[in-house]
């Protein structure tokens, strides 16, 4: 997260010296400002600047120039993280000039000197623009002396350099393991060599970053290469494809050559899996070719070299096997999708330079983003500042976001990693289902206590069911169960109806399966509630064409995948035919908790038909003889009695032209029309499952 000692101002645009910033009185004094010191300005990049004391007291503030506030990314006025820094004189430099030709290196120090350096900028001067390149000593922030050596690089490295904004390690959120681990490994290939060869290691040649689309993969990379003051070379792997022959691998070569020259340097390939695909499943003799470039090249990396590579990519699997081996990609970092926590050093990263309203509990936002990653998080925050600015129509200057304009911005912001499922937080709570206490408590035991307090549960060591099968007659409220149990753990709700995954094509229902449980991993915590599972899941032996056989083995294959890895995903399927699940999909660790919902009984009914008839206008009604004559009937056809009597209400209404109100009457004619669909045999049926099921593996 960002430093405690920055301080926000406003930053307006003027006439100013290069390197200079004029400081309000008010701000020195409140700040503990002196002339000549060094402050740092973020925005799109850091940028040093001298202080000067402003003359104009009309402005509370800091004034920059206009080139300065553009490479910052800002707007005249708007409100910056500022901090102070020491600074000391730089021994060596490393420039790219703009255009190539002799330089007068004595006459070039003369004119930069002064000047303030850090990692990312550009100084101008008549003799040209210069990119600053690489320095030393390493220090946050330096400034060119009469001592300074000033080298010019050739001006080819400029052409590898993507032009992406300045980041640090402080615009990373959620991945202080991930940075830790990467951070370890660069430091031992570029700046603490000796080291490893001290201890008679090996330094690694390259890292493999590996995860979901938008989780900070290029930014954790970029960060790395600021932190260690190391060269950055950008390779997009479907930019690097050219339709001449030879051409893509005369790119990467001359990326490579350029990257030892100017060592230390990171070469990050984002992509990979566009220009490395495996090479026995694709068809094109230029990918083979380039793949196996890209194997030349870190083959003939020398350990030490000051070279490293980092390639990213969402699709691991989808990589030439050759890569992912010692020697090339030593270590593969996975960069997940962030936890609560990260997702809250995210929002906090995002939201320091918006005005936020004291209202606004981004603690909140944080366990209500399950599954966001961070280019969600960023998307969410904009969204939110956009909602604020239309309401205060565009003036600026009594902006403030609030919580609602969150709460709107949730509404279009949804998490990407889980775009092609129904994914959401439910909003059915215990409250909404009657009856069935027994029911819920056993799932808040499996599944709501589990997910919000774990640490309970590891502390006694609990080994708590991975899966949980709700049977019973349709229409008991099995789905509004699972919704409920989502709802009351905060838990990410994946809803798949059996039938919808089947396809015509072989092999697209296992990869659906996959899907579903690869996306369950990557937003957890989650619940996957398959609806009609008897739908997919029948015993295997029975389908002639053996489709079934191989989805079940699927299922089996995943469910066992999770409860191996301990993560946070629970399966909960719904059936009314609970015989014809395949027997191995019962037993422990998979869908091992059996539950059965029943039709509700005579003190359940009374409440149902209170909580549907009280709030619409009625007569005196007998409820309790209600509750007598609709036994066996479900919720859902309690439901259809209740909504069938107000049509018969209505229609009274309007045909005698009166106030419509419910009687008891309309609801025993309603009575001759819904007829329950659950039958004693059905009910003897369940009950002989339960205890066939309860004799035979000991389940409640």
């Amino acid at each position: 997260m960002i430093s405690q000692q920055f301080f926000f101002v406003r930053v307006y645009e003027g006439r100013v010296k290069q390197d200079v910033a004029l400081v309000s009185s008010n701000i020195m004094q409140s700040y503990g400002l002196l002339p000549g010191d060094v402050i740092l300005l973020l925005g799109n990049r850091q940028i040093p600047f001298y202080v000067q004391e402003s003359s104009d007291n009309k402005i509370d503030g800091i004034v920059i120039g206009e080139n300065k506030l553009k490479l910052l990314g800002i707007r005249s006025g708007e409100r910056v993280p500022v901090r102070k820094v020491s600074v000391s004189s730089i021994k060596e430099i490393t420039l790219a000039p703009s255009e190539q030709k002799n330089y007068d290196l004595r006459k070039l120090n003369l004119e930069l000197r002064g000047r303030l350096v850090t990692r990312g900028i550009t100084l101008e001067s008549k003799e040209g623009t210069f990119a600053v390149i690489s320095y030393s000593p390493q220090v946050e922030v330096g400034y060119i002396s009469s001592e300074t050596r000033i080298n010019i690089a050739p001006e080819s490295i400029r052409i590898a350099q993507k032009n992406i904004p300045y980041v640090t390690l402080d615009d990373v959120g959620g991945l202080s393991k991930q940075i830790r681990e990467l951070l370890e490994i660069v430091e031992l290939a570029l700046t603490k060599v000796e080291v490893a060869r001290m201890l008679g290691l090996r330094p690694p040649k390259g890292v493999l970053l590996y995860g979901p689309p938008g989780t900070g993969k290029t930014l954790i990379a970029k960060a790395i290469a600021n932190t260690i003051m190391a060269n950055f070379f950008y390779i997009s792997g479907p930019e690097i494809g050219s339709k001449y022959y030879g051409e893509s691998e005369k790119r990467l070569r001359d990326i490579f050559e350029q990257a030892e020259k100017n060592a230390p340097s990171i070469i990050f390939v984002d992509e990979i899996d566009a220009i490395a695909p495996n090479r026995d499943t694709t068809s094109s003799e230029t990918d083979r070719r380039i793949v196996a470039q890209l194997l030349t090249l870190m083959d003939g990396l020398t350990s030490g070299s000051g070279v490293v590579v980092i390639g990213a990519t969402n699709r691991p699997n989808a990589l030439d096997p050759a890569l992912r081996r010692p020697g090339r990609f030593d270590r593969e970092i996975e960069i997940p999708v962030p936890d609560k926590q990260g997702r809250l050093e995210i929002l906090k990263i995002h939201t320091r330079r918006v005005p936020l309203s004291q209202e606004v509990d981004l603690e909140k936002i944080a366990e209500r983003t399950h599954g966001f990653v961070g280019a969600d998080l960023e998307a969410l925050v904009r969204e939110a500042v956009l909602s604020a600015y239309h309401r205060c129509n565009g003036n600026l200057e009594c902006m403030q976001v609030t919580m609602s304009d969150f709460d709107e911005a949730l509404k279009n912001v949804e998490p990407s990693a889980l775009r092609e499922f129904r994914i959401e937080i439910p909003n059915t709570t215990w409250e909404d289902i009657v009856g069935l206490e027994d029911i819920k408590l056993e799932l808040k035991e499996v599944v709501e206590w589990p997910l919000k307090d774990p640490g309970l549960y590891e502390e006694m060591k609990a080994e708590i069911p991975s899966g949980i099968l709700l049977y019973g007659p349709p229409g008991t409220g099995k789905t509004m169960l699972a919704r409920a149990v989502a709802h009351e753990s905060g838990a990410n709700f994946i809803a798949i109806n059996g039938p919808e995954l089947m396809s015509m094509w072989v092999g697209e229902t296992e990869r659906a399966i996959r899907e579903v449980f690869k996306k369950a991993r990557q937003s957890s915590p989650t619940i996957i509630f398959f609806d009609e599972i008897d739908a997919i899941a029948v015993a295997r032996g029975a389908d002639p064409n053996k489709v079934t056989d191989r989805i079940v083995s699927q299922l089996l294959t995943e469910m066992d995948g999770i409860s191996k890895r301990r993560e946070k995903v629970v399966i909960i399927a719904a059936t009314n035919r609970p015989d014809i699940i395949d027997p191995a999909l019962l037993r422990p660790g998979r869908l091992e908790k059996l539950i059965y919902v029943p039709p509700p009984d005579y003190q359940t009914r009374i409440a149902l038909f209170s909580r549907l008839i009280n709030n619409r206008p009625h007569e005196e009604i007998d409820i309790e003889r209600l509750a007598k004559l609709t036994e066996n009937y479900t919720p859902a056809e309690i439901k259809g009695i209740v909504n069938k009597a107000v049509l018969l209400a209505i229609r009274r209404a309007k045909l005698k032209n009166e106030k419509p109100e419910l009687t008891m009457s309309d609801f025993e004619e309603a009575l001759k029309t819904v007829k329950p669909i659950v039958t004693q045999t059905m009910l003897d049926y369940y009950v002989s499952f339960y205890q066939r099921v309860r004799r035979a593996s000991g389940y409640a």
